[in-house]
């Protein structure tokens, strides 16, 4: 009984993953990106029909060096996982294209969260920073000046 209970959950659990990969239709040749960099190729990203730049673009510091493309009156989230003994700085965008909004809590000491929405076209840096290694935890220990930097570009369309 056991045997049979268990092939059919097997059998079952297949049917159900299965049927999840097979849900999805190809894009219409409207919906696809435009040529240029964008996050709309980034599954956390909305393509915008019209511009071919996001409607919404989620980052994280493996998105570090990379250029997106958002829709002015976009959305863009930054979030940078960090250690109380290796943090991020404070994440600095250049220009005026971007206006600051609410990004919500940080949880963990050492996170950075930005939060932006697109007010005009341009070209916006997006900046932080934290140390390549933890800092000694006693007056004298080993310690390296290394830094890790995260930058990304946003065009705003």
């Amino acid at each position: 009984m056991r045997r049979t209970t268990s092939r059919a959950l097997a059998a079952t659990a297949l049917f159900l993953l299965l049927a999840g990969c097979g849900g999805e239709s190809a894009p219409s040749a409207s919906t696809k990106p435009s040529a240029a960099p964008s996050a709309s190729a980034r599954p956390s990203a909305t393509p915008s029909r019209s511009t071919g730049c996001a409607d919404q673009v989620r980052l994280t510091s493996a998105d570090a060096g990379k250029t997106v493309c958002l829709k002015q009156g976009g959305e863009l989230r930054l979030t940078l996982d960090g250690t109380k003994s290796r943090p991020w700085e404070p994440v600095r965008a250049s220009g005026h294209a971007l206006t600051a909004i609410n990004a919500g809590i940080v949880l963990q000491p050492g996170d950075a969260t930005a939060a932006y929405r697109a007010a005009a076209t341009g070209t916006v840096h997006l900046t932080s920073s934290r140390p390549l290694c933890a800092q000694p935890s006693s007056p004298g220990g080993i310690s390296c000046k290394g830094i890790q930097e995260f930058v990304v570009t946003v065009r705003i369309g």
